[in-house]
Parts: structure tokens; C-alpha cells; sequence
């Protein structure tokens, strides 16, 4: 890391209140530059099976000499990821599914690149403006691209929940977006669990104030008050001077 910036994080993850099983994981690891978060699906323990094998392989990076490296590097590894699942999929049956969504950000001195596929989404807090990094993976978000749905219809469709790209699913080519960090700027790691519950404003609201902990803890609280249909996970990361 710069010697002008340093990072201070906190994630957690929640089962929710009508899910009998979390199929979430996350990684944060400051000191590496690297935080994430996946969904798992597949169902019958193989969601918890594949977040798991994502998280795990991203654990093992250490820092590089720089951020396209590190990028590129991320991206090789979640590929071969893929590869494992699918196989895994096929030998379980024909119709088996055994994938994840996964959203990264990665930090290289004062830069950052967030490598996404899915739905699990990163956002940035500059100013008290807050940036959507990604743009989900999914089918209804074709559907807003090509004009044919607004983004107020998107939460009520049908296919609200279906994903296009994951690893193991769909068709796999990352998002990437890269930025540069300043002292104050605060991430937002999270899975659908939140942003299907807890709107932008909110959001916003709830990351600028007070430590990454504190952040974390609001929204999840937010997310179980209005009854947490679906697993959580939420990491806050705030780049701070020093």
C-alpha cells in the first residue's frame, strides 16, 4: 500500500430471516488490497460450495507490483474456478447448477479496480455521492439497457432474479472498472440480499457515517427490519490518510 493511504474494513455476513441456509461468503483483507463478496446458487449445499471456492482462491493472492497485474491475475483465477464448477455441475447431473456471483475490489496504491460477475455489486462513496461501480449481470438489467423496462419495473419482473454471467453459470466475461482512490472515499461490497431491500439514498446515508463497522452494521440492521428474504452480505471499506 501507499504509504499516503491506509484501509480499514469491516464485513459480515447474515443467513437473513426466511432462508434456512447462507450461501453468501466474503473476503476482506486490508493489508492485500483485496476485498469481495459472492452469491452462491445451486442449492442442496453446492451454493455454499461454490462462494466458498471463490472466496478461498481470492484469499490466496498477495499483493503485486501492480494493479493490472493483480487485476488480470484475479481474473485467471476466478476463470479456472469456472472451469472447476461447470465440471463439478456436470458430474453431479444434467441439470445441476453449481455457480456464484462475485464482486472484487482491488487497491494498488492510489488505485483501485472493481472485477465483477453477476449481481453482487461494488459502489463508491466520494463526497457524499454515491457511484454504482458495477453494472449487474442479469437479465433484467439487458431489458433497461435495451429500453424495454425501467428501472422502477425491474424489482416486480419476473426475471428479477435471473442472473447471465457467474462463475460456473451463464456466460462468463468479467466487468471491470479501475479509478483512483482519495482519503475519505468509502466502498461498498455487497450481494442482492441488500440492494433488493435498502434503496440508494439509503445507502449513501448509512456508509458515510461513522466507522466501517458501525456502516456495516446499520444496513444489515435495515435489511432485517424489513424481513430479510434473502442472505446479506455487506463490506465497507474506507480509505483513510496516514
Amino acid at each position: 500500500m501507499a504509504a499516503q493511504l491506509h484501509f480499514v474494513s469491516h464485513g459480515l455476513t447474515h443467513v437473513g430471516l426466511v432462508r434456512d441456509r447462507n450461501e453468501d461468503a466474503f473476503l476482506e483483507r486490508p493489508e492485500h488490497g483485496i476485498w469481495a463478496v459472492a452469491d452462491g446458487m445451486g442449492g442442496h449445499e453446492q451454493g455454499d460450495y461454490a462462494s466458498a471456492r471463490v472466496i478461498d482462491r481470492l484469499a490466496a493472492f498477495k499483493p503485486f507490483a501492480d494493479l493490472e497485474e493483480f487485476t488480470d491475475e484475479v481474473r485467471r483465477a476466478l476463470s479456472h474456478i469456472d472451469v472447476h464448477l461447470r465440471a463439478r455441475a456436470k458430474a453431479t447431473g444434467p441439470q445441476a447448477v453449481i455457480a456464484s456471483t462475485v464482486a472484487c475490489l482491488l487497491v494498488y496504491r492510489e488505485e483501485f479496480a472493481a472485477v465483477w460477475a453477476g449481481d453482487s455489486r461494488v459502489y463508491q462513496l466520494r463526497d457524499g455521492e454515491l457511484t454504482q461501480l458495477t453494472i449487474d449481470h442479469s437479465r433484467v438489467q439487458e431489458l433497461i439497457a435495451a429500453g424495454q423496462l425501467t428501472s422502477a419495473e425491474a424489482s416486480g419482473h419476473p426475471e428479477a432474479h435471473v442472473v447471465t454471467r457467474a462463475i460456473g453459470a451463464g456466460r462468463l466475461h468479467f466487468g471491470t472498472r479501475v479509478g483512483v482512490v482519495r482519503p475519505g472515499d468509502r466502498f461498498l461490497l455487497c450481494t442482492d440480499g441488500l440492494t433488493n431491500m435498502v434503496g440508494g439514498d439509503e445507502i449513501a446515508r448509512e456508509v458515510a457515517g461513522g466507522t466501517a463497522q458501525a456502516a456495516a452494521e446499520r444496513l444489515r440492521d435495515l435489511v432485517l427490519a424489513r424481513g430479510a428474504a434473502d442472505n446479506l452480505t455487506i463490506v465497507v471499506v474506507a480509505a483513510e490518510a496516514g
